[in-house]
């Protein structure tokens, strides 16, 4: 249930819930239900809050403009209301001003603001997001994953739910194995002494161009049985190979921490690929005992025809699993360790098959919880000229392309400022240009879209890009410095009345309501859009609304608490997009 954390929508579903009842003693319509109706009228002339009469026509047996107009005649006298508009089956609210700055800045000065109890809806939840192979390359394509699940933890958790951030690598199969048999086989080269796990990318990538270049040559069966006798070993967990993968997997999971270190993001619990497999097989084993599996052309699994999802194996013809098979196993393990009451895969829609399989074998070897199992799609990240593929080997390195962004963004942006900036301020500036162009520009689209990146444009400071909401903060910030801006000062909050004023008064008012949104909707989409239109409202209201040069003291004072407040507000939803807010560019 979502709690009353709009100060105007509060007040105004207090209002009605009372004059209803007065009206039609009759009719059971709960402040709740009164507060989860309202919306905003088309245009703030016509007010900042408006209710709509339909849901009680019935009940009340008359049309919707004469119960707006009996509401009306019954609304008690409140100081912070202006006055009230029928606007036929609407009623609308004109709040004060005055009265909505001194609740709404003053909350947000406080921070009080952003502490609020936003929803009763909390459900113990688990997200599984990030989920990269070991002895690949780690590329930009990752980020969309690591990126959304991110902002949704934080969505989540700051919106009241306890939330646990999980990541499941894969860390075992047939790319390892091909990676293996190039270093064992074929590789020249010595080991690197650093970058060792981008090294491994670049070698499987490089292995799996030779072995499909053998298909069809007299090297194509031995090629066959050293990978199966590479997997057997790391399944066995003994031999040469088994050792191998023990020294590698470390190289890319040291890889995989620096990407996260760098994004700012920390698991709770990393869950491993290797960590399910010998456990997923017991499972399947006893199932198949059971008579619950079946045998079909040598493989072990369960027939799914009649909910059109085919036949889901779970033991190979080789006795070895799936990944089907682990996931089934993780589910269990989830749950039983954390005693979730929801688990999210944050995984991209190519999979959907795969998890419509999953949960509906939970489902039928009667697991309790798969019906609380959701995976959340997406769609993949191209580049300009295609798609990208490890495979193939044509991906642009993610640290690599970090490294050319934030060299991108001091030459071009911050260059000019070293001597009066400190270098390690330089460098800290354009890390945290480039986390926000990344990540921004990865979930500022609907999930079911493809995003192309491209990092000029992510880069620019005048579109809807993460720097230009950097941006917005850092000119707030540096304004309030300039005029030794104190949030605890005393503001005559009567000297806002312009409509621009007001218009941001009822942008900040609704942040909370939006992040509320996110959280049901488990979308980033509608934050990043509102920081988007609050940055475009604030620079239309910097370039109309004179801080500096306002005519007194007073107004001046007021009109830098406006500016402060979305400040704090652009800089937390930034932080729960998980994008960082210069102190200035």
């Amino acid at each position: 249930m979502e709690l009353n954390h709009n100060y105007a929508n509060s007040l105004v579903s207090k209002l009605l819930f009372a004059a209803i009842k007065k009206s039609y003693p009759e009719v059971e319509y709960s402040e709740s239900q009164i507060y989860e109706s309202l919306s905003a009228p088309p245009n703030l002339k016509m007010g900042q809050v408006a209710f709509p009469c339909f849901p009680l026509a019935k009940e009340c047996k008359m049309a919707p403009p004469m119960i707006a107009k009996t509401i009306q005649e019954n609304l008690e006298n409140d100081a912070s209301v202006e006055e009230t508009k029928l606007a036929g089956p609407y009623l609308n609210f004109v709040l004060k001003k005055e009265a909505l700055a001194k609740n709404i800045i003053g909350e947000i000065s406080s921070g009080n603001f952003f502490t609020k109890e936003l929803t009763k809806d909390t459900p113990k939840t688990m997200v599984e997001y990030s989920q990269p192979n070991t002895h690949k390359i780690l590329h930009v394509g990752h980020m969309r994953n690591l990126c959304l699940g991110s902002a949704l933890v934080n969505i989540l958790r700051y919106s009241g739910q306890e939330t646990i951030s999980t990541t499941y690598p894969g860390d075992m199969g047939t790319h390892v194995a091909k990676c293996l048999w190039y270093l064992k086989y074929k590789n020249p080269d010595p080991v690197p002494v650093e970058n060792r796990g981008a090294w491994l990318g670049q070698m499987y990538a490089t292995a799996n161009q030779l072995l499909e270049d053998e298909i069809g040559t007299p090297n194509e069966e031995s090629n066959r049985k050293q990978l199966t006798e590479i997997i057997k070993q790391i399944e066995n967990q003994n031999g040469e190979f088994y050792e191998l993968w023990k020294e590698t997997r470390e190289w890319s999971i040291a890889l995989m921490k620096q990407a996260y270190s760098w994004a700012n993001v920390d698991f709770d619990r990393w869950f491993f690929e290797s960590e399910v497999d010998e456990d997923s097989l017991k499972l399947m084993k006893d199932l198949q005992a059971k008579g619950i599996l079946v045998e079909d052309q040598g493989a072990v699994g369960m027939r799914l025809d009649e909910y059109n999802l085919g036949f889901c194996i779970l033991i190979k013809s080789d006795g070895t699993g799936m990944y089907s098979t682990k996931d089934v196993e993780l589910a269990r393990k989830k749950f039983e360790e954390f005693g979730i009451q929801k688990s999210i895969y944050v995984v991209d829609n190519r999979q959907a098959f795969h998890f419509n399989q999953v949960f509906k074998v939970l489902e039928i070897i009667g697991f309790e919880q798969a019906k609380d199992c959701f995976h959340l799609q997406y769609d993949v990240v191209e580049l300009p000229d295609g798609a990208m593929s490890s495979r193939k080997g044509n991906i642009v390195p993610l640290m690599d392309l970090i490294s050319n962004m934030e060299h991108t963004i001091t030459t071009n942006y911050l260059e000019k400022y070293r001597g009066d900036w400190s270098d390690e301020e330089i460098d800290k500036v354009a890390r945290q240009l480039a986390g926000g162009a990344i990540k921004y520009g990865m979930i500022r689209v609907d999930n079911n879209r493809k995003i192309v990146f491209n990092m000029e444009e992510w880069l620019k400071l005048d579109g809807e890009t993460g720097p230009y909401l950097q941006y917005v903060y850092a000119r707030i910030n540096s304004l309030c410095h300039k005029f030794n801006y104190d949030s605890s000062a005393q503001v005559d909050f009567g000297k806002l009345t312009h409509d621009l004023e007001e218009a941001l008064l009822v942008k900040l008012g609704n942040f909370n309501s939006i992040v509320v949104n996110c959280a049901k909707q488990l979308k980033t989409i509608h934050l990043t859009s509102y920081l988007f239109e609050l940055g475009k409202l604030f620079n239309s209201y910097y370039a109309e609304c004179s801080i500096g040069g306002a005519d007194d003291e007073e107004t001046k004072l007021a009109r830098l608490a406006l500016a402060y407040s979305v400040g704090e507000v652009m800089k937390k939803g930034l932080a729960i997009l998980g994008i960082e807010a210069p102190a200035r560019m």
